[in-house]
């Protein structure tokens, strides 16, 4: 049996414990992260015509300065998604599609098909994991995507893919020249108009694109907005007299 002066020190430790412990700073919960100001859906302007922009992190680059460049000649849209490689797209085509009429589709598909992956999901060099989608698949899956995007009614244009530089994680150099090759017969088979973005951007990599890295800096995505614009305006319906 402990004794009362016993009981009263082992109270005070416990209640000095407590008081430590109130008064240590407490952290802090981490603030939701700001969704990116690409993926803002915006409410359009009555009598403007609609745009659709599908494609992956280069294309959310891009965005706002596509909608910058339009203001007022047509409302630019977009998922608040990533739309990755050619499978994804066939898997998520309707939802991006919604119920809503489209002037003009502008997408691209590449550099997430031509990359190699793990059996986790993780980037890996060739010779340790699979390619997303082979060229033929890859062939194959535009081929789908533009029959279904056909139906909408839109003029489409395709987006060539950018240029992968050396040392890219996951993907291998100058891959995209074969996806592109690939792309463009389909397109042309097909009679869908062709945003040659690769020839775009080949002559300003050193300050446009950033080291061993398939994205963009600022002015690079500003280059590319412009390009995006300019093809999409070609597209856009003949204003009434």
């Amino acid at each position: 049996m402990k004794s009362p002066f016993t009981l009263f020190l082992l109270g005070a430790v416990c209640a000095a414990a407590a008081l430590a412990q109130d008064a240590a700073p407490k952290k802090k919960a981490a603030a939701p992260k700001a969704p990116d100001p690409a993926y803002v859906q915006i409410t359009d302007t009555p009598g403007l015509p609609r745009v659709l922009l599908l494609g992956d992190s280069i294309s959310i680059g891009y965005t706002l300065g596509v909608r910058a460049a339009l203001q007022g000649v047509a409302n630019v849209h977009r998922p608040a998604e990533n739309c990755g490689e050619t499978v994804r797209g066939l898997r998520s085509l309707d939802k991006w599609l919604g119920t809503g009429k489209w002037d003009v589709v502008h997408f691209n598909f590449g550099l997430h098909d031509l990359k190699y992956l793990d059996a986790a999901g993780k980037y890996v060099p060739p010779d340790q994991g699979k390619q997303v989608a082979p060229v033929a698949v890859y062939e194959a899956n535009l081929r789908e995507l533009v029959a279904r995007l056909r139906r909408t009614g839109a003029k489409l244009v395709f987006a060539t893919t950018t240029p992968v530089p050396e040392k890219s994680q996951g993907r291998v150099a100058r891959d995209e020249l074969a996806y592109n090759a690939a792309a463009v017969r389909v397109m042309r088979e097909l009679g869908v108009a062709v945003n040659d973005l690769h020839a775009v951007v080949t002559p300003h990599l050193a300050s446009w694109q950033r080291p061993n890295n398939v994205h963009f800096t600022d002015a690079g995505s500003a280059g590319l907005a412009q390009a995006v614009a300019a093809a999409v305006r070609a597209q856009l319906p003949k204003p009434q007299p």
